[in-house]
C-alpha cells in the first residue's frame, strides 16, 4: 500500500533513539538538524556519538533500552545490532503508539526514512518504500546534479515574493497566475543571471504591473 508521505515539524519535539554505533551517528545529526529534542539510549555510545550528544544538547542515558525511555516521544528510531532490542522498541511504540522505525528492517517499520536533496529550505525527498534504500542514493546523486544551491537561494527569493503579492493583490486567482510566472524556469534564469536585486525589481514590476490591468 503507498505510503503517505509528509514533511514532519519535529522542533524540540522528543524523539528516541536506540543503538550507540555509526548508523546511530549519522540519525542523530540528521534529527538535531531538524531540531529534534532528542533522547539517546545506548549502552556503549561511541565517542564520535558522545561528542556529538555533548556539542549539540542531546540527552545521552548510558544504559540498556527499557520501554520507558520511549514515552512522550513523538518518534522512535532503533538503530542497535541487537535484533531482540530492535524488535522490543519497536513492539513498545505500537504499544504507546509511538511511530517507529527499525533500521534496515521494513516491517518494523511504521515510516521510511527518505534519501534527501537540500538545497537550502528546498527538499527534495525520494522514497523506495523501503525497498532498495541504495536506488533512492542513486537517484538522489542524479537529482543532486540538477538542483543547486541557487535553487536554495531562488526559493527564498520566492518566498519574498509571495509575501509582497499577498500584500498587494487580492483576487486569489491573480495571485496564483502571478506566483506561476515567477516560479518557471524562465524566472529562474534571470535571477541566476542577474542576481537578487535585479530580479526583486523585476518582480516588484511585474506585481505592479498587475494591479494597474486590476
Amino acid at each position: 500500500m503507498p505510503k503517505y508521505p509528509i514533511f514532519l515539524d519535529l522542533t524540540d519535539r522528543r524523539v528516541v533513539l536506540v543503538g550507540g554505533g555509526a548508523v546511530a551517528v549519522r540519525k542523530a545529526g540528521v534529527l538535531l538538524d531538524a531540531g529534534a529534542r532528542l533522547v539517546v539510549v545506548a549502552d556503549h555510545a561511541g565517542d564520535v556519538l558522545t561528542g556529538l550528544c555533548t556539542e549539540r544538547g542531546a540527552q545521552l542515558i548510558r544504559a540498556k533500552y527499557a520501554k520507558e525511555y520511549i514515552a512522550e516521544a513523538v518518534l522512535a528510531i532503533a538503530a542497535t545490532n541487537d535484533e531482540k532490542v530492535n524488535r522490543q522498541v519497536y513492539n513498545d511504540c505500537q504499544e504507546l503508539g509511538i511511530l517507529c522505525n527499525v533500521v534496515d528492517d521494513p516491517p518494523l517499520c511504521d515510516f521510511f526514512v527518505p534519501a534527501v536533496v537540500r538545497r537550502g529550505d528546498l527538499q527534495i525527498a525520494i522514497g523506495t518504500d523501503g525497498y532498495c534504500p541504495a536506488y533512492a542514493g542513486h537517484l538522489r546523486e542524479k537529482l543532486e546534479a540538477i538542483f543547486t544551491e541557487q535553487h536554495g537561494l531562488f526559493l527564498a527569493e520566492l518566498e519574498w515574493a509571495r509575501k509582497r503579492i499577498i500584500e498587494v493583490i487580492e483576487d486569489p486567482a491573480d495571485r496564483k497566475v502571478l506566483l506561476g510566472e515567477l516560479v518557471d524556469d524562465e524566472s529562474f534564469d534571470y535571477f541566476t543571471a542577474n542576481g537578487s536585486d535585479a530580479w526583486r525589481e523585476k518582480t516588484q514590476a511585474c506585481i505592479e504591473s498587475h494591479q494597474t490591468k486590476n
